[in-house]
């Protein structure tokens, strides 16, 4: 499409010719898709539909603020203790989480309230042995 635009051409009508001419040379008839509904046509009322769609087609995740990736890190820490082979790793793992949210609650984080406090490493450890 090195072609130029004819002067006193509007441009809608050169861009029409370019579209009709090209598929009368066939070269719309083997695209990816051809006779299948848009993938997604419901979410193209969502403002981040496209942000979305890039980072399910990349396998990624959307990033967290800051205090909800906090709490899902506080959540599989406790779940990672519980599991915790002995009850030094255990306890490791209770006292590194609680750093964390002590330096947090100190801090502070950008994004929702954090509404986290730190574990209680005894009862966790009380749990881990209940469980055992």
């Amino acid at each position: 499409m090195t072609e130029r635009r004819p002067l006193g051409m509007p441009f809608e009508s050169w861009i029409d010719r370019q579209i009709r001419e090209a598929e009368e040379r066939g070269e719309f008839d083997d695209l990816p898709g051809k006779g299948k509904p848009l993938p997604d046509r419901n979410e193209a009322t969502d403002e981040m539909w496209w942000i979305k769609q890039k980072l399910k087609s990349e396998n990624l995740s959307m990033p967290l603020p800051p205090t909800l990736a906090l709490r899902k890190e506080a959540e599989q820490a406790l779940a990672d203790a519980l599991g915790a082979r002995t009850e030094a790793e255990a306890r490791r793992i209770v006292e590194e989480i609680n750093a964390r949210i002590r330096e947090a609650i100190r801090t502070g984080l950008p994004g929702p309230p954090l509404n986290l406090m730190p574990y209680d490493v005894e009862r966790v450890v009380s749990d881990w042995r209940r469980a055992r």
